[in-house]
This record gives C-alpha cells, sequence and structure tokens, in this order.
C-alpha cells in the first residue's frame, strides 16, 4: 500500500517513516528541503521536495504517486522552544495547518485517496469534570492564543470530516515527550525545568494528556488500516495535574524542585496562557482508541 506524509521529517513523522517502512508500506514523505529528502532517502522511503502552498504542485505530485492514504503532519512549528519562538511561529504554523493542508487535502480527493489522517490536538477542551472525551468541545472561550488554537483545530477538523469522498481519520494527540521532542532530556524544557523556569502557578491543578512520540507513530500506523472514519484521543492512561507530574519530571532530570508562583505574578510576567496551561487544562480519555485502534501507550516515562 502507498502511503504518502506531510510533514515527514517533524517530531511524529520521522519514527512513523521507521513504523510504516517496518511493516511493509511503500512510503513517500515530502518534504520542503533537500536535506531532510536526504534523510528520508536514508530511512528507506521516498521523497518529495514540495511547497506545500503551490496547490498547483501538490496537485501534480498526488496524481503521479496515487497513494490509497495520506498522513498530514503539517506544522510549522520551531525546532527550538522559547515563549518568543512560538509566538513569533504561531501564524505560520496556522497557516500551514490550514492553507497547506487544504491543498494537500484538495489533492488527495483527486487523486482518489480512499483514507485521510489528520494531526490535531488532545490538550484544548473545555474545562468541566471528568476527562474529555472525543465528543467534547474545544475550549473556545479560553484565554487569547488557546482560543486561536482551538479555531485552527476545529476548522481543519471540520475541512476533513465533511469531505465525503475521504475516510477521515483525526488523530488528538497529547503532549509529546520521547526523543527529538522538547520534553526529552536534553530538550528545552527540560533544560527551563533544570533552570528553575517552569513554575508551578497557584496549585497546578491544570490537567496533561501526555503521549510517548514513539506511541504516537505506532497509533498513526494502525490509524492507515484499523478504525472507523473519525476523531480518536491518542494519549496515555494517565493525565496528571501539572503539579504532579511537573515535579516528577524535575527529580527525573536530576533538578531542584520546580518554584512555586501566584496567578498574579504569572499575569504580570508570562500572561493569561500561561495561567491557563498551569491551572485549567482538562485531561482525555483513550478509551475509544484502545477499543477501535488496538491502543496500548506506555506509562509516562519519569514515573517508571
Amino acid at each position: 500500500m502507498k502511503v504518502l506524509i506531510a510533514g515527514a521529517t517533524g517530531v511524529i513523522g520521522r519514527p512513523l517513516i521507521t513504523q510504516l517502512i517496518q511493516a511493509g508500506y511503500d512510503v513517500t514523505g515530502l518534504t520542503r528541503s533537500p536535506q531532510n529528502a536526504n534523510f528520508l532517502t536514508q530511512q528507506g522511503a521516498k521523497s518529495e521536495i514540495i511547497d506545500i502552498f503551490d496547490a498547483d504542485a501538490v496537485h501534480t505530485t498526488l496524481s503521479r504517486i496515487q497513494p490509497e492514504v495520506v498522513i498530514d503532519l503539517l506544522t510549522a512549528l520551531p525546532k527550538n522552544y522559547t515563549p518568543e519562538s512560538m509566538s513569533a511561529a504561531t501564524a505560520l504554523d496556522h497557516r500551514t495547518r490550514r492553507e497547506g493542508g487544504a491543498n494537500l487535502q484538495i489533492a488527495a480527493q483527486a487523486a482518489g485517496v480512499r483514507r485521510y489522517i489528520l494531526q490535531s490536538s488532545a490538550f484544548w477542551y473545555a474545562p468541566g469534570i471528568g476527562l474529555a472525551d472525543e465528543e467534547t468541545p474545544f475550549a473556545f472561550d479560553s484565554t487569547p492564543a488557546i482560543a486561536a488554537g482551538t479555531r485552527m483545530y476545529a476548522n481543519i477538523e471540520h475541512r476533513l470530516l465533511s469531505a465525503n469522498t475521504l475516510e477521515g481519520v483525526v488523530l488528538r494527540y497529547g503532549f509529546l515527550y520521547g526523543s527529538g521532542t522538547w520534553y526529552a532530556s536534553d530538550g528545552d524544557m527540560a533544560n527551563l525545568v533544570r533552570q528553575q523556569q517552569f513554575p508551578i502557578v497557584d496549585d497546578g491543578q491544570g490537567v496533561w494528556s501526555w503521549i510517548h512520540v514513539e506511541d504516537a507513530a505506532t497509533a498513526t500506523v494502525a490509524a492507515v488500516e484499523q478504525g472507523k472514519p473519525w476523531v480518536y484521543n491518542i494519549v496515555d492512561d494517565r493525565p496528571l495535574e501539572l503539579r504532579i507530574w511537573l515535579s516528577a519530571y524535575a527529580d527525573w532530570l536530576g533538578a531542584k524542585p520546580p518554584v512555586r508562583v501566584s496567578v498574579e505574578d504569572t499575569l504580570k510576567t508570562q500572561g493569561a496562557d500561561a495561567v491557563y496551561y498551569a491551572t485549567q487544562l482538562r485531561g482525555a480519555s483513550n478509551l475509544k482508541a484502545k477499543q477501535e485502534l488496538k491502543f496500548q501507550p506506555r506509562s509516562l516515562q519519569w514515573l517508571d
């Protein structure tokens, strides 16, 4: 089976390429640079260098390749995390997912693609009691950056799920950790924690849903052929309050315990979005993915 991946050299794309090839798929990755194209070739995949905003080029490429499945992992997130780099990347990231993703989906429909898998988010659900499932609405009335992100995800999900000619599968991933992520032991978040620059705000009651990047890739491979077209939370079994996971993370890194700060001070220094992440995030349930995709995620690394 021919599988085409857009965003093939991203954090999820790299282990996904390996797992798909090991499973016997004929894999092509779309990329923007010759360097990444060389990486794909070395991994045993085919590569296509393409500008995702060039709708004609995307159409021509998919018409020539004729994949059965397209996996849309398009992002434009910074490799190195800082609040400033994230803010600077937001506009391009949203455009990449909206406009670039639309070009890819239209081309996929024209090429007769059977199944289309889309990356989304499992950590911006509306606040409430208990874990959120796939029917829970996003937090559209939250703080500015999060509200904008939820509207973007809702837009691209609707674009796919309203396409009658495709088997649309939306995978809502939790916070990614593992090799190559910001939360790896050599990642930028780890460095912030070592410097005690990642505090527990208020009681740190915001609930975070996590997923190891290798497990995210495994769930994506399963979605190529398993499961009904619809939406799945791809998260581990134990969403955790920030005060719990962050303290355990610092201990795992051999760092000093995180400091505690007030909501008022955080609003002054980091803004409302930082307060939301620390105090209002809602965890997500993975029951549907476990039932339909036979999903078996590992437990959070720094709790073992």
